[in-house]
């Protein structure tokens, strides 16, 4: 019997990915490879299922222990390769992570050059859920971009475009901030296909030079910095994922406790602040004082006493 295994019949990519071994995509390459056995027999389908009756086994080891099901955030910075493994020996996302993580997995990708939130995971098949455009989770960006920027372009991506025969669904975008030579665009989609947002401003005579992430679903990148990776608490995550386990869409972004506390490379980092700082707290900005509507006028004169 394997721990991982379900009790009712599943797929074996399925099963694989929930192990937080890989993604179901991942686990179809494995299995061709013949990496695959059950109960002793090399697989060389995917179309398989198994049980908690089953001995599931993946280079000869057996799949590990159910772990509870965890998502991260992580600050993507630019110049990173969202895989575990990259042909040409650049630096990947997984390289920099803090090893206490163990191995997780990316919930869809954001290219090399694009920076800002990406979600990890140590449960494949999570991972696949919040990919898919059904789920309906929103991913939100700020981009900047290189040429004349159009409003009615922008507005006309509401309906969707097709380029070179792929078809790109609803894109809302709006201009964040003109400038001299370039602007601020605030862009949201739901579907996320390969390089989409280059390719679609590049459609309407837009050359993007950066592309941030803020947002993914329920989730925001917050005050987050550049490398840095913060746990989603189990409640919140349950909130996320409703009590089926399945995403729930267009949910609002929690605006606080949706991050445990920060992992060892942050702590020591806010400890060598304290250091810097002589112990004492960094100064913290007050809030607005409440606006005055006399503001600007000269204060009445009081009269000259005899």
């Amino acid at each position: 019997m394997n721990d991982t295994a379900p009790e009712k019949p599943e797929r074996i990519a399925k099963v694989l990915a929930r192990a937080g071994l890989c993604s179901r995509r991942e686990a179809e390459r494995w299995i061709a490879d013949g990496r695959v056995t059950v109960n002793g027999d090399v697989l060389t389908t995917p179309a398989v299922t198994v049980t908690a009756a089953d001995t599931v086994t993946v280079d000869g080891q057996a799949l590990p222990k159910t772990q509870d099901t965890r998502l991260w955030l992580y600050h993507k910075p630019a110049g990173l390769i969202t895989s575990h493994q990259d042909t040409q020996g650049r630096s990947t996302v997984f390289d920099t992570l803090p090893k206490e993580l163990g191995r997780v997995i990316s919930v869809g990708r954001l290219d090399l050059n694009s920076e800002g939130l990406l979600l990890l995971t140590n449960d494949g098949g999570l991972a696949r859920t919040l990919e898919l455009p059904a789920t309906g989770w929103e991913r939100r960006y700020r981009v900047r971009v290189y040429g004349e920027v159009k409003e009615e372009k922008l507005a006309a991506l509401k309906d969707g475009v097709t380029i070179s025969g792929v078809h790109y669904g609803s894109i809302i975008a709006r201009i964040d901030r003109l400038q001299r030579v370039n602007s601020w665009l605030a862009i949201a989609i739901r579907e996320g296909k390969n390089r989409e947002i280059r390719k679609v401003l590049e459609h309407i005579g837009l050359t993007v030079n950066r592309l941030i992430r803020t947002g993914y679903g329920p989730f925001n990148l917050a005050t987050l910095k550049p490398g840095e990776v913060a746990e989603v608490s189990g409640k919140l995550l349950r909130e996320a994922l409703g009590g089926d386990g399945t995403a729930k869409p267009k949910k609002e972004a929690p605006k606080k406790g949706w991050a445990k506390k920060a992992p060892p490379g942050r702590i020591a980092q806010r400890k060598t602040l304290a250091k810097k700082t002589g112990g004492k707290k960094p100064a913290t900005r007050k809030a607005a004082p409440t606006r005055n509507p006399h503001r600007g006028k000269a204060p009445a004169k009081k009269p000259r006493q005899r």
